[in-house]
């Protein structure tokens, strides 16, 4: 099932992962596991890439990388094909992410001889791009698919759905919006009134879609595997202005 209906999908660069997400989630979808045992995994997984970048073992580090963003849209389609979704598992992914990006960072930071403050600067400016991105989406999954779980506001703690707890849902929410709020609102401040324009074209939303996750945690392993990983952090730093390009355009013509 796609997160949006069919005349409104667009090419998501960030979603490579996407068909063999969809094949794990079906293999799992009469078993006994659940979205948050694979977010569990994908956490596993994204540990034993930072361990092969220390190490400097960077074609183990890149696999490792992409079965991450596999598997963190795997969770999510297991939640869908099992009709399960929960609010648990929306922010525990979130929370989780942000962690793992933190620590990819770091050990590129680590293993290079760049400068702590641009790392820290890169981390900033990786979490802004990805903000960016999930925030029109969600605007288009919430106009066109009726979404539940992701909204377009996170400005309050949402009720539990069915088969999860309050007491989590609270946690996490509250732990989400430790780590994203500024993000957050660093990007509704930059483009307050994009939920109230026109449609975003497809050719934009695809462009948009270079600042996601799952594209992002590419650059870094084919940077890796190049032996460019000195290249990483400026590229992130960089790339980072793109944010007020695209914000432009969607003021300008959407």
């Amino acid at each position: 099932m796609s997160k949006l209906p069919k005349e409104h999908q667009f090419i998501d660069l960030s979603d490579y992962g996407r068909p063999i997400a969809k094949l794990i989630a079906n293999s799992l979808k009469n078993t006994s596991f659940t979205p948050i045992h694979v977010t569990i995994a994908f956490i596993i997984s994204g540990c034993i890439a930072i361990y092969c970048m220390i190490m400097g073992y960077y074609w183990l580090a890149a696999f490792f990388l992409i079965f991450k963003s596999i598997l963190d849209a795997a969770d999510g389609e297991l939640a869908r094909v099992k009709q399960r979704p929960s609010y648990t598992g929306r922010y525990l992914d979130s929370v989780a992410d942000i962690i793992l990006n933190a620590l990819f960072l770091s050990s590129i930071w680590y293993i290079t001889t760049i400068s702590f403050w641009f790392c820290l600067l890169a981390f900033v400016g990786l979490q802004l791009q990805g903000t960016l991105y999930n925030y029109y989406y969600v605007i288009l999954r919430n106009r066109f698919d009726g979404d539940t779980t992701s909204r377009v506001f996170e400005d309050k703690t949402p009720i539990a759905l069915d088969g999860e707890k309050q007491q989590h849902v609270t946690i996490l929410f509250s732990l989400y919006k430790l780590l994203y709020g500024v993000f957050d609102k660093v990007i509704y401040t930059l483009d307050k009134n994009a939920d109230k324009g026109i449609i975003l074209p497809n050719w934009l939303m695809t462009s948009v879609s270079t600042f996601g996750l799952g594209f992002q945690l590419l650059v870094i392993a084919i940077l890796l595997v190049l032996g460019l990983k000195a290249m990483i952090i400026p590229f992130f730093l960089l790339y980072t202005f793109m944010i007020f390009v695209f914000v432009g355009i969607r003021k300008i013509f959407y």
